[in-house]
């Protein structure tokens, strides 16, 4: 009777928890990833989400990382001028997209950048971190230029030796996935972020929202700027501040306006983006950085862009968001 009575109080208490709060993480992409998820009574396990999450990640890099040799992207890199490869629907839909934004900023966004990165010293030819000689720069550029891509059914072909880099918009892509994953495996609501690109869907456990600090640009520390609430959205934010060299007493950064050739000279430090797509966050939040102050403003209410830029000043850092950002940001 006693071990009747031990059994059923368990069973009870089994049926009484509530939802928990699941965390995991790892490294991806030369950096990491988190995920938070809220886990139901029932609901699947930690280690059987991470091992869902960690085969996105994994097929991600398959396809994108230009630092293995047998990824997809590597193999269409080696191709000489007027070959084509054979490639997934994965890669057709982000190879359509970068293209799209390249149309729309009138190329200074570009896929086929990496000749670039490698000459400047931020790709992963690259031997150090330089302002090259004219010659190399020009050389360089005549392997870069969205136009020499096309799309034929399932191949992707170049009529010049150009090289894609797919950093703008993969790990924006990668979180989209896992969202779709995890709700597909009866989870609701999570926080998913991969290389600081992030998703927030649902609220915790305790009914409150997902909250995201949106950060300073500070090379020395870390300081938020902003904290938000954010529901259902992707947070992507594009900086200059982390990955740059100086040189003479000026500045690049390792963001590049292709039809330069040369990393962006603005005062514009950094650009957040909110979607309901990662993808689209990501590739955003890149191309107004770009853009600049002015014309990245500009674009962004022309095109109804939820963005806050962030732009260097004499006195320190000024944020504007877009009427857009104001609105997603008031709504939650």
């Amino acid at each position: 009777m006693r071990t009747v009575l031990l059994f059923t109080l368990a069973l009870l208490a089994a049926c009484n928890q509530g939802p928990a709060l699941e965390r995991f993480g790892g490294p991806t992409m030369g950096s990491s990833y988190s995920i938070q998820y809220v886990r139901q009574p029932g609901g699947p396990a930690p280690a059987q989400v991470q091992a869902e999450v960690e085969a996105i990640l994994q097929s991600i890099d398959a396809r994108y990382s230009t630092y293995r040799g047998d990824s997809t992207v590597s193999r269409f890199n080696h191709l000489p001028a007027n070959q084509c490869l054979v490639i997934d629907g994965d890669m057709r839909a982000l190879v359509s997209f970068g293209q799209q934004l390249a149309a729309q900023s009138q190329g200074a966004f570009d896929l086929t950048v990496e000749p670039l990165l490698d000459l400047w010293g931020f790709g992963p030819q690259a031997r150090e971190l330089q302002v090259p000689d004219p010659q190399a720069l020009a050389r360089a550029r005549q392997r870069v230029g969205y136009q020499h891509l096309r799309l034929e059914g399932d191949n992707l072909c170049k009529d010049a030796p150009v090289e894609l880099d797919f950093n703008s918009i993969a790990a924006g892509h990668a979180v989209d996935l896992i969202a779709e994953r995890l709700r597909a495996m009866g989870i609701d609501s999570f926080l998913a972020e991969a290389t600081g690109e992030l998703k927030a869907v649902g609220r915790k456990p305790d009914g409150s929202a997902w909250r995201v600090a949106l950060e300073l640009p500070r090379e020395d520390r870390r300081i938020a700027r902003q904290v938000i609430p954010v529901q259902d959205l992707a947070v992507s934010t594009s900086g200059d501040y982390r990955h740059y060299f100086e040189d003479n007493g000026r500045r690049y950064s390792h963001t590049f306006d292709a039809r330069l050739g040369r990393p962006v000279e603005h005062d514009l430090a950094a650009v957040t983006v909110l979607d309901d797509s990662a993808l689209l966050a990501d590739g955003y939040s890149t191309l107004l950085l770009i853009l600049g102050p002015e014309r990245g403003w500009d674009f962004a209410v022309a095109h109804g862009v939820a963005a806050v830029l962030v732009t260097r000043t004499g006195a320190g850092f000024v944020s504007r968001g877009t009427p857009a950002f104001e609105r997603a940001v008031k709504d939650e």
